[in-house]
């Protein structure tokens, strides 16, 4: 997979990118993950890429050309185009498995006070991860990559991420591991049972009942619509 970032400020990632996980996938040429400075495709002589807002209010708004260039350089014909924006659909799991199955993705940071609504044609998807405003798209372009990258074939074992909260409308069980108990706080008896089908029966409850008292929502319906 190959993933193309656009953004104002490109040394945000390179902690993101040299560590962890993600720096292993990279390594180990899992993803292509490339960032590129939205001031490079300006045709300002100053690399200007925003200005005032018609109409007039408040903060700087990105202008539509250097977005346009900067996909009209970078797309192909099998890439998705995705804007960060918190009017964008809610980033859910499932979609972090639908994207993990595209083969080049191209996301467009946003910043300032928002950008010009022509930048918005671009987009084969809005997305959003939350409903609150970051001072950019950066970190979110971020959380967004993380979990798509982690779920990418070799990255991590499969078993690892099967059983992550929201896979099937519920939360993850509740893990321990040594001591087996730390300040009056025991490891439940059935993990150390060695009984499997007993374990795994304890884990699949665990899960229902976790989910009933923290996310009672995601028991309602569908958590992808």
């Amino acid at each position: 997979m190959k993933i193309d970032i656009l953004t104002l400020f490109p040394e945000m990632f390179k902690g993101f990118l040299s560590e962890s996980i993600i720096a292993r996938a990279i390594k180990e040429k899992k993803v292509e993950i490339n960032i590129y400075d939205i001031r490079e495709y300006s045709k300002d002589k100053h690399k200007k890429v925003d200005d005032y807002q018609f109409g007039g209010g408040e903060g700087m708004v990105l202008m539509p050309q250097p977005i346009f260039d900067a996909v009209d350089d970078l797309k192909k014909e099998d890439t998705k185009v995705i804007l960060m924006t918190p009017q964008g659909i809610p980033y859910k799991q499932k979609l972090a498995y639908n994207l993990s199955n595209e083969k080049h993705l191209l996301i467009i940071c946003g910043h300032y006070e928002g950008f010009d609504e022509r930048i918005r044609s671009l987009a084969d998807m809005e997305v959003s991860i939350g409903d609150f405003v970051l001072t950019g798209g950066e970190l979110a372009s971020m959380v967004v990559t993380d979990s798509i990258v982690r779920l990418l074939d070799g990255v991590i074992k499969d078993a690892s991420h099967q059983n992550d909260s929201f896979n099937d409308n519920l939360l993850d069980y509740p893990v321990y591991t040594k001591p087996r108990e730390y300040r009056g706080m025991k490891v439940p008896e059935v993990l150390l049972s060695g009984n499997h089908a007993l374990i795994d029966e304890w884990r699949n409850k665990m899960k229902i009942e976790r989910t009933k008292k923290r996310r009672p929502d995601l028991l309602k319906g569908d958590l992808y619509e």
